[in-house]
């Protein structure tokens, strides 16, 4: 007899929830093990319940390490990420400064406090650093067309001075068909000069 199949949606009877939760946990854990040993990986497993209760699975490397390692691999992505999400928050530059403006025209210098100060100041650093970003992002497809262009370039040269390597041979050819005491060669129509 086979297993009915389970439609993927939520599960409404919290019991039936925790026995599909708790078995499946523990099939998806025996799955991570298996993968280890089999293919020689790392595996991290982090499972947290609907209750908040967590549940890890690590082989080999201990599970901080795993972790510690996908970070420093992703470390840039999520660099990226948070100065993308900054910038979204903030708007564009031209908002900045005018709230900048804003806070610090005229009489009201006096009286900005020190946290709407620091508040400014990572405003401007958000805003410095997703400039570099897209500085850097515009200057790498720069390089990246420039390589484009190299490349054409090389291909031009390369069928350039194939076709001087033929043309040099073909007028080498020609230069041989004279014989070297001048004389011209019997293969090549002759003309003689018309005497008056």
């Amino acid at each position: 007899m086979g297993r009915k199949k389970l439609e993927i949606k939520r599960i409404e009877n919290k019991s039936s929830r925790q026995v599909t939760f708790s078995k499946r946990r523990n099939g998806l854990i025996e799955k991570a093990r298996q993968l280890s040993v089999l293919c020689d990986a790392s595996v991290a497993l982090l499972v947290v319940s609907a209750s908040g209760k967590l549940y890890s699975f690590s082989s080999g490397d201990n599970l901080v390490k795993i972790l510690d390692r996908y970070g420093k691999q992703h470390a840039d992505d999520l660099k990226a990420l948070d100065i993308q999400s900054k910038a979204l928050n903030y708007g564009s530059h031209h908002e900045l400064l005018e709230l900048v403006e804003s806070k610090l025209v005229g009489s009201n210098v006096n009286n900005v406090s020190v946290d709407t100060l620091v508040q400014l100041e990572e405003h401007f650093e958000t805003a410095l650093s997703v400039t570099r970003a897209k500085k850097t992002e515009l200057m790498l497809k720069l390089v990246e067309n420039l390589k484009e262009k190299e490349k054409l370039l090389k291909e031009e040269n390369q069928v350039l001075a194939s076709q001087m390597k033929k043309n040099h041979h073909v007028g080498a050819e020609a230069e041989m068909e004279i014989s070297p005491a001048g004389q011209i060669s019997d293969n090549l129509p002759v003309t003689l000069p018309l005497l008056i």
